[in-house]
């Protein structure tokens, strides 16, 4: 652990050695989800996992981050974990004063010139008003809309926003005597496993995104967060899946899977159905759906928006620390500074 102390408060730089105080600081918060859990980024493989925290009085803000090194330089930049990060606090941002949020991104700005960053890439949370706290500098992304549920309304209200299409495949898939139900047996974690990567493959998608069982094994036996992996079945056979989160009234759609000979009968719309009204049980209030691939308005988008009106803006938060450095390593990369490429930061994309 890191600590630096200034005129205005204290910074702390935390890493996964500083589980406990990891914890701590994730359970005062105001808000937070599972993606900013010790647990949840102690999974990431995908560069050094740290959490930074600025103290001033009784209060704090911190940002959970993972550091990558840049190849060939003495530099570094950060990135965020798969899902819906950004800071928190113990305070509301939108209660927040001017004074704090300033003094916040004071120091987190000299914590990136100490540490040789060069840019900060996160996405930030729908639900969390986060960029209240960071509109300021210079970095903020509308990336576009996500799409939820909400779970406090009666179901029939919620029915009612759906689309026809989607009203009638559920209809459908309960006249063939679809089933849901909530699975936490190793058999029941292998067959969504095999489910979710024959769909990744089908589709193309990075390594980065071909989960394995040994990972979704540790999301559903986790004691950090609760997990849970919904199964919907056909008789004996599995048809789709879910892997959701539920975290501090929030249902979140962290995966999904079918079976590709199911396809036709839209088994998913009846697995979102089922799942809003196992949410009620457990006390939710939103169901958190998403948005379109990397957050286009596109088919995925418009398949989501059938279960619902409420829209909420996404943003991700692309700040460059060191503009000089990060302009010659776009340069050395092969990459243009102005390319209209929805990609940062723009010197880790391959060019075209």
């Amino acid at each position: 652990m890191l600590i630096e102390n200034n005129a205005r408060g204290t910074t702390l730089q935390l890493t996964l050695q500083q589980k406990d105080d990891w914890v701590k600081y994730i359970s005062l918060a105001a808000d937070y989800d599972f993606y900013h859990t010790w647990h949840y980024h102690a999974m990431a493989t995908n560069g050094r996992p740290i959490l930074f925290v600025y103290c001033e009085d009784l209060n704090f803000i911190a940002i959970p981050l993972l550091e990558r090194a840049i190849q060939d330089t003495p530099y570094y930049d950060l990135h965020c974990v798969y899902g819906y990060s950004g800071p928190i606090s113990n305070l509301k941002f939108t209660d927040m004063s001017d004074r704090l949020k300033g003094n916040f991104i004071s120091a987190f700005s000299a914590f990136l010139h100490k540490g040789s960053y060069v840019s900060v890439f996160c996405r930030l949370h729908p639900f969390f008003d986060q960029n209240q706290l960071l509109q300021k500098t210079g970095g903020m992304y509308e990336n576009g809309k996500t799409i939820a549920i909400n779970l406090q309304q009666n179901i029939e209200e919620q029915r009612k926003q759906y689309r026809q299409t989607t009203r009638d495949s559920i209809k459908k898939c309960r006249r063939f005597g679809y089933a849901a139900v909530e699975a936490t047996s190793q058999e029941g974690i292998a067959a969504f496993t095999k489910l979710y990567q024959s769909n990744m493959n089908r589709i193309s998608a990075t390594d980065f995104y071909l989960f394995t069982e040994e990972y979704f094994t540790k999301l559903v036996h986790s004691t950090a967060f609760d997990c849970k992996l919904i199964l919907v079945y056909s008789n004996e056979d599995i048809v789709c899946g879910s892997i959701i989160m539920c975290t501090k009234g929030i249902i979140q759609g962290h995966l999904i899977a079918t079976n590709a000979s199911y396809l036709k009968n839209s088994p998913a719309k009846f697995l979102v159905d089922e799942i809003s009204e196992m949410g009620r049980k457990w006390k939710m209030k939103y169901y958190h759906l998403g948005g379109g691939l990397g957050f286009k308005e596109d088919s995925l988008f418009e398949w989501k928006l059938g279960f619902s009106n409420m829209v909420l803006d996404y943003y991700s938060w692309r700040f460059i620390a060191n503009k000089a450095v990060y302009n010659q390593l776009v340069e050395k990369s092969g990459n243009q500074i102005h390319a209209d490429a929805d990609f940062f930061p723009l010197y880790r994309m391959i060019p075209q």
